[in-house]
């Protein structure tokens, strides 16, 4: 991602960040909002922290166990810091759309090539997203109250947020397992694009056409060639995201209420996840916190949801921006000292064998 597109990026969030923020405590008074965070148990705050770490650290865990199956045994350390980018430029892109590309040149930048970094963040996002949907969906089979309680507005999200990462997750499935037929249903939209004018080089786009298409061979040959993985790498996103999801209820818990259960808060965040992980905001900033005040009120109650959300999304999107980009900071002075000495050290190298002239 260029500085460009970074700084765009950043401009963006910090003003739906701001706008978010007025909307939210424009009726609030700031006296009685202090005084009811005040009453917050710290214990709990930290608890969801610790959580949110078992959110990177999972996605990390899964980059090790992929990366080393492909001949890359990196340090867990150096895998949690390439989810740490993720996290952070995801956070500062629309739709996420930056945080994986981030996370291959990391990679490349570490001795992984290209092709396998792809692969293995296809590989994560594969099961990530299935698992989403196994989520939700059981959410909405077990809890259909919680898709009544999200109204109208919220419910033509989540319908959208679902149709987009089903219509991804089969169609990264069907270019991994039926590329033939991917081939075809691409060539075809590819000349329709071409036809109205929308592909200026249909060569360019067939050429960059094939080489995603021999990306997702490879996959689904990684898949084969590791089928006792696969479970594993589907549990480990169950890991994740039951950490991410159970932060909601850990911050029901700071209040000091009670009267429903971790499962149906859990749902709930489940809901909210898919209705608003599609959309193109960086970090879904402002429709995550309004699809909570929605929903989470059923919980929280009108007067405590404004505080809520701030907490939750304190402890699950906005402290871990901030962590997220000092240790992606690190990574980059890391990599960038790493491969300076690397350098040094091949130049002095190629220096000692040097024959002197006779």
């Amino acid at each position: 991602m260029s500085k460009g597109k970074r700084l765009a990026g950043g401009i963006l969030l910090l003003g739906l960040i701001a706008l978010t923020f007025y909307l939210l405590l424009r009726n609030q008074p700031v006296s009685q909002l202090l005084e009811v965070l005040g009453r917050v148990k710290p214990g709990y705050v930290v608890l969801g922290l610790g959580l949110m770490f078992v959110f990177v650290g999972s996605e990390a865990m899964c980059s090790k166990l992929i990366l080393g199956r492909l001949g890359h045994p990196l340090p867990y350390r150096r895998c949690l810091g390439f989810s740490f980018v993720g996290f952070y430029v995801s956070s500062i892109t629309p739709s996420a759309t930056g945080g994986q590309p981030a996370q291959i040149y990391y990679m490349s930048k570490n001795g992984v090539p290209p092709a396998h970094g792809a692969l293995n963040m296809m590989m994560i996002a594969v099961c990530y997203q299935v698992t989403v949907l196994l989520y939700a969906a059981v959410t909405a089979i077990a809890m259909p109250g919680l898709i009544t309680a999200m109204g109208p507005g919220m419910g033509l999200l989540l319908l959208y947020g679902g149709v987009v990462m089903l219509a991804l997750t089969a169609g990264m499935l069907c270019f991994m397992f039926l590329p033939n037929a991917a081939r075809r249903l691409m060539n075809g939209l590819l000349n329709l694009g071409a036809r109205l004018r929308l592909v200026r080089d249909r060569a360019a786009a067939a050429e960059k056409l094939e080489r995603q298409m021999a990306e997702y061979r490879s996959g689904a040959e990684c898949f084969k060639k590791n089928a006792a993985l696969v479970p594993v790498l589907l549990g480990l996103n169950l890991v994740q995201l039951t950490a991410l999801f159970l932060v909601p209820f850990v911050v029901y818990k700071a209040f000091g209420l009670s009267g429903h259960g971790a499962m149906e808060l859990v749902g709930a965040q489940a809901l909210l996840t898919l209705a608003t992980s599609s959309l193109p905001l960086p970090g879904a900033v402002g429709a995550t916190e309004g699809g909570f005040v929605t929903l989470f009120a059923l919980f929280f109650g009108t007067s405590l949801v404004t505080p809520a959300v701030l907490v939750s999304r304190g402890i699950s999107f906005y402290a871990f921006l901030l962590l997220s980009g000092c240790v992606t900071l690190a990574v980059h002075l890391s990599t960038k000292r790493r491969n300076s000495e690397k350098n040094t050290c091949a130049a002095a190298a190629g220096l000692n064998r040097v024959v002197p002239a006779a």
